[in-house]
Order: structure tokens, then C-alpha cells, then sequence
């Protein structure tokens, strides 16, 4: 793609962002919204592979369909109240559409099925910008309006999350496919504390989009898609693959790694709102994800497994890693020792 061309998606990226998180009116956070759609299709696209292309249509009906809703849901809120002011959103029916509306921006179960099949199709790194970046204006809508929203809707959609972005992960050979129901799970984290605690639902995205990029970025460098070419890495780049199973780890949520925390937090947080059933819930539920974070773990490190696919050995070389790369593993992996200042601050 043109260089050119890179800068003007990334910099529309920016500013649809930018615009959706400063912005007061629904018409305004909507204009933002539909910037980054379409500043994010050709960079879908730009493969011209006929699943990249069927991926990018995918995204779009869905995101204008979100959108749309969005736009209906403060219509009505407008015509109950009388008020374009996201903070105010006071109808029922509107909290209600609204609600729907962001899940399916965001791919929380039950509006998940297009998300994995969008990621499939598309590279690492524009899985990334999915994954992370298209997911914060949703949130900081979520965020605003969180006061309004229904929360027996929210805790039983975060929970359905959990459950099936765990179950559907299981049986994937794709690390994409993988990462993307990682995603739907940690979801489900942030829906089920956001009304409770919102602090600590964007607190969760930010160590969640800290941890995916680490994951994300150290697949791109080492060129692997799929399980069959993960367990071949180990002679290529030992150091990353070794990294790599400790921000797969960190994802998971085991102590003493970063991941744990945000998990630790909230638990505490539903403990404190007599929430303790729905806690163990989602713990529980967690375990599913677990599963296929070690297997991905496992096939990075740990043994080269019998299989039948047949790869040729890759060769050590000394090609240095990306400080990016390095940075973003250190963090995901180290940072629960700051704890105390982020419970400050939360």
C-alpha cells in the first residue's frame, strides 16, 4: 500500500478517535465513530485476497448496523428528554438499544460472529488495530453512559461472553482466531464490572491492549499465523519465544504476572457489590480460555510435539528483536508490583 495512502488512514484513525472521546453530543461521538469504520476498510482490505475482501464487507455491515443503532438510540433518548448530552441518557428503551448497539461495536456475545471471521481475514498487525484501537471509542462511550445502562443486561452478556469466547477457543488452530476469542472473553470482564466500577473496566482494556500488543507484535515478528508453524519458532528466535509464553501467561491472568491484576481487582470489586456468585462465575469461566492460552504456551516453548504437517527446521539468527516488541512483553509481563498505586488511582 501507498505510504501516502498509510498516513491519511492512520491519521483519519486518529482523529475518529479522538473525536468519539472529546465529544459531549451523540452526533458529534457518531461522526467519530464512522471515521474510524472507514478509515479502517481499505487498511482490511489491502491484501485483495477474497477473504480479506469478504472480511472487510463483513465489518462494515456490521459497524454501519452498530452505528445506526447508536444514532437510533439517541434519537430516542432526544425525543423522550429532550437531550443530545451522551452523560444524560435517561430513557429506558434507548439505555436499552444503546447497550445492544456497543456490544455489537465491540463483539460482545451475542454480536460476537463477525469478529473472528474478520480477524481471520486480515493481517497481525491490522488485528491489532481491531483488536485495540477500534475497541477504545466503544468503551469510552460505555464509560459515559455507564450510570444509564442495565446491569442485569451487561452482567448476563459479560458472562455469556466469558463462557463462549472460552468454549469457541478451544478447538482453534489459527492464532488469530484464538486471539480474537481472547478478546470476546476479556469483554466480558469489562461489561461485567463497567457499572459498578468504571475506572476499573477501562483500567482492565488498557492492561488488555498492553498485553494483546505484546502477543500480536511478537507473532508478527516471527511470521506465524497458525499452531503448526508456532511450534517450529523455538529455533528461530528462542529469547522471543520464551517472552512470548509469558505475555501468552500474563493474558491468561496467572500471578505474578500483569494479567493478574485487572482479574484480581474486579473480583474484589463484585465481592464488595454482594456479587459473589457471578465472581465465581466468571473465574470459573475463565478457566476455559485458560486452556488454550497454555496450548499456545506449550506449542511456542515448552516441547516440539509429534505432529504430521511437514516444516522445514528454521535456523537461529541473530536478527535483532523490535525494542517495541521488548518494551510492550516487559510490561505485560512485570507490572504487578505497582498495584498499590493503580489501587490509588481506582
Amino acid at each position: 500500500m501507498n505510504p501516502q495512502a498509510k498516513l491519511i488512514f492512520a491519521i483519519s484513525l486518529l482523529l475518529g478517535t479522538t473525536i468519539t472521546i472529546s465529544s459531549n453530543h451523540w452526533i458529534m461521538a457518531w461522526t467519530g465513530l464512522e471515521i474510524n469504520t472507514l478509515a479502517i476498510l481499505p487498511l482490511i482490505s489491502k491484501s485483495h485476497h477474497p477473504r480479506a475482501i469478504e472480511a472487510t464487507t463483513k465489518y462494515f455491515l456490521v459497524q454501519a448496523a452498530a452505528s445506526t443503532l447508536i444514532l437510533f438510540s439517541s434519537m430516542t433518548n432526544a425525543w423522550q428528554t429532550g437531550q443530545w448530552d451522551i452523560t444524560q441518557m435517561t430513557c429506558p428503551t434507548a439505555c436499552l438499544i444503546l447497550t445492544s448497539a456497543i456490544a455489537m461495536k465491540l463483539g460482545l456475545v451475542p454480536f460476537h460472529f463477525w469478529f473472528p471471521e474478520v480477524l481471520q481475514g486480515t493481517s497481525l498487525t491490522t488485528g491489532l488495530l481491531l483488536s485495540t484501537a477500534m475497541k477504545f471509542p466503544p468503551m469510552t462511550l460505555l464509560f459515559m453512559t455507564s450510570q444509564s445502562l442495565n446491569p442485569t443486561l451487561l452482567v448476563t452478556m459479560a458472562i455469556l461472553s466469558t463462557a463462549l469466547g472460552g468454549w469457541m477457543g478451544l478447538n482453534q488452530t489459527q492464532t488469530r482466531k484464538i486471539l480474537a476469542f481472547s478478546s470476546i472473553s476479556h469483554l466480558g470482564w469489562m461489561a461485567i464490572i463497567i457499572s459498578y466500577s468504571p475506572k476499573l473496566a477501562l483500567l482492565n482494556f488498557y492492561l488488555y491492549a498492553l498485553m494483546t500488543a505484546a502477543v500480536f507484535l511478537a507473532l508478527n515478528s516471527i511470521k506465524t499465523t497458525k499452531l503448526s508453524t508456532l511450534m517450529t519458532t523455538w529455533t528461530k528466535t528462542p529469547a522471543l519465544s520464551a517472552t512470548l509464553m509469558l505475555s501468552l501467561l500474563s493474558l491468561a491472568g496467572l500471578p505474578p504476572l500483569t494479567g493478574f491484576l485487572p482479574k484480581w481487582l474486579i473480583i474484589q470489586e463484585l465481592t464488595k457489590q454482594e456479587m459473589a456468585p457471578a465472581a465465581t462465575i466468571i473465574a470459573l469461566l475463565s478457566l476455559l480460555s485458560l486452556f488454550f492460552y497454555l496450548r499456545l504456551a506449550y506449542c511456542a516453548t515448552i516441547t516440539l510435539p509429534p505432529h504430521t504437517t511437514n516444516h522445514m527446521k528454521q535456523w537461529h539468527t541473530n536478527k535483532p528483536t523490535n525494542a517495541l516488541v521488548a518494551i510492550l512483553a516487559t510490561m505485560s509481563i512485570t507490572l504487578l508490583p505497582i498495584s498499590p498505586l493503580i489501587l490509588t488511582i481506582v
